[in-house]
């Protein structure tokens, strides 16, 4: 057995060995040490769920998850993009600091099919498999593909299931492990099979402490359904989609009910970004792309019976790296020591009237850092972006330069379009130093800079001395939109 190899196996049973024994003895990995599971959507905007005020679409699990639990109504991605903000989940870091400014994709060229997670960073899959937990991802990988060793299952993962990239980048196969299983993946059936999958996950671990990450792909483009759940919402194919996903969770929940495991787990549910075409961004303006709020601000749903009090909701602003610093804490698992972790544990913001542990929250725009903003005021340092809205050309049917190839969706001409956008498009025109008082003007539609000088002041230090560690960003490319 080479020497690494041997070192890195005796590192894992001596993690072990520390889960099950304490100062008075063995006890069970499984009683002593809760399960952690966190189940990220894809382009799932602020007002896509019924208990962030969607009437369109019907997500009673979702809402019961919420009853029964903790529900955060500024909770914030670092970028309004997938891969960064994945990449600040499993690192609790800035996509800055972890290399991850932009999405890989295999169909866009040299640079973005080489782009990948650095092998420097440290996931929060390798953290708990080194802890002594099953760790498994079903879902959407998204931090590098093009090599082996940039695969879930050499970042931590025992297991993997699912496609490595987006589902709308081609080729849309199916990978188990590092291997690529099926191709061209009929997306119909995605959401089942990962549900199916992740349920199988969480059998085979009943009896230790596993993790569980589960980035579904849906309600990413192309939107994907099964037959069971087809035309059934009444409400259009993107209230299909969110029925099924919804079905998901309701299906999770089970199992821990049935496996006993239900007061063991701490689970909680959020999105990457802002809504897409056809979803919602709950009254935000802009969307997925964006620098204003619907391109940063998700639901946060987080559920753990006996620990977190039924129907708490907490106003107080929180960013994806926390749930890596929160999901540490619960499972007693230390962070790295030698790297800043920006992200830290809002377990008191799902269980109290904790005030947020973050003095800014901070928002990226590709590689810029774009925004920073506390509990009432939001700063956009570079001009807000809506990005996407150019898409609509009234008259005109957008065509998706994307269409996934072989048999991979049940409704092709019921995609949303850009006229279906998510977010507000209105308000003062974009440029830079703007301010917007978020709890008085959540839309953002009126700058108040001029009124405001001490908050623009206190913001900008804040911001810049997060950005002093930020490398400089590639100069913009002219005539590039």
């Amino acid at each position: 057995m080479p020497q690494n190899k041997f070192i890195l196996r005796l590192a894992l049973a001596a993690a072990f060995c520390a889960a099950i024994f304490s100062d008075n003895g063995p006890v069970s990995a499984a009683a002593e040490r809760p399960n952690v599971i966190l189940i990220l959507a894809d382009d799932l905007g602020y007002g896509d769920l019924g208990c962030y005020g969607s009437s369109k679409n019907k997500t009673p699990n979702l809402d019961r998850m919420a009853a029964q639990g903790a529900r955060l109504t500024h909770f914030n991605t670092p970028a309004p993009f997938c891969a960064p903000t994945r990449a600040s989940l499993m690192t609790g870091r800035y996509p800055f600091r972890c290399g991850m400014p932009e999405n890989p994709a295999p169909d866009g060229g040299p640079d973005r099919d080489g782009l990948h997670l650095p092998e420097s960073e440290v996931t929060l899959g390798q953290l708990f498999q080194q802890a002594g937990y099953a760790t498994g991802i079903v879902g959407k990988w998204h931090l590098g593909h093009a090599k082996t060793e940039w695969l879930p299952t050499h970042r931590g993962f025992d297991e993997f299931f699912g496609i490595p990239y987006s589902n709308d980048m081609r080729p849309v196969a199916l990978y188990e492990g590092d291997q690529k299983k099926e191709y061209p993946l009929i997306q119909a059936n995605v959401t089942k099979r990962y549900t199916e999958r992740a349920l199988n996950f969480i059998e085979r671990n009943k009896a230790r402490p596993f993790f569980l990450y589960l980035p579904h792909a849906m309600p990413h483009k192309p939107l994907a359904v099964s037959e069971d759940y087809y035309k059934k919402s009444g409400a259009g194919l993107y209230a299909d989609v969110m029925s099924e996903l919804d079905w998901s969770i309701g299906q999770l929940f089970a199992k821990l009910k049935e496996l006993g495991l239900d007061e063991k787990t701490f689970v909680a549910f959020t999105s990457d970004n802002g809504a897409w075409f056809g979803g919602s961004c709950g009254g935000l303006r802009g969307m997925k792309g964006s620098s204003y709020e619907g391109g940063y601000r998700v639901p946060c749903v987080a559920r753990w019976p006996g620990k977190i009090p039924a129907g708490h909701v907490s106003a107080q602003p929180a960013v994806m790296m926390d749930l890596f610093a929160t999901a540490l804490k619960i499972a007693n698992i230390a962070p790295p020591k030698d790297r800043v972790i920006d992200g830290r544990d809002i377990l008191p913001l799902f269980t109290s009237g904790a005030k947020s542990p973050h003095k800014v929250v901070l928002g990226a725009q590709g590689a810029r850092l774009a925004t920073a903003r506390d509990e009432r005021w939001k700063l956009h340092v570079i001009a807000p972006r809506d990005m996407f809205a150019a898409f609509d050309k009234p008259g005109e049917r957008w065509i998706d330069s994307r269409a996934p190839d072989g048999v991979t969706i049940l409704a092709p001409y019921e995609q949303a379009q850009p006229g279906e956008h998510p977010g507000r498009r209105t308000g003062d025109r974009p440029k830079a130093m703007q301010l917007f008082d978020l709890l008085a003007d959540p839309g953002e539609q009126r700058d108040v800079a001029a009124q405001n000088p001490q908050v623009m002041v206190r913001l900008k230090k804040a911001f810049d001395e997060i950005a002093r560690d930020a490398p400089e960003p590639p100069p913009v490319k002219k005539g590039k939109k």
